[in-house]
């Protein structure tokens, strides 16, 4: 796990956490499954060209909306993760607050990303 840093914001971590492995996603959705924080969770792949496109966005969010956890998996190494959450098509961006899924965004659409971080948020 490991969190992203911006460029133009070097000096300020943050809130995006990507994992790599299997278990530090596990440790983490179990310490943090009953929080009333919501979760945006950023399904992914290194060949997706929209992924790509919409990955400043969500670093952009992450910096605004700091009482959000923005969580990235990458399909392709958490192939597990992903059909658990029934991803089918990238980027897919679920929203979680307390352990459930209270509303999902597929694709690259920063409006459509931006309305529903507005309506979960509180």
């Amino acid at each position: 796990m490991e969190n992203e840093t911006p460029a133009a914001e070097a000096a300020a971590p943050s809130t995006i956490l990507t994992f790599h492995s299997e278990k530090a996603w596990k440790e983490h959705w179990e310490t943090n499954q009953n929080s009333t924080k919501l979760m945006v969770i950023h399904f992914t792949a290194s060949w997706c060209g929209p992924c790509r496109f919409i990955e400043p966005v969500i670093k952009e969010f992450a910096i605004k909306f700091t009482d959000i956890t923005f969580a990235k998996i990458d399909i392709d190494e958490l192939q597990s993760v992903a059909k658990e959450w029934k991803v089918e098509a990238v980027p897919t961006f679920v929203f979680v607050k307390k352990g459930i899924e209270v509303d999902k965004v597929v694709g690259a659409n920063k409006e459509e990303l931006e309305k529903k971080i507005g309506e979960q948020r509180f």
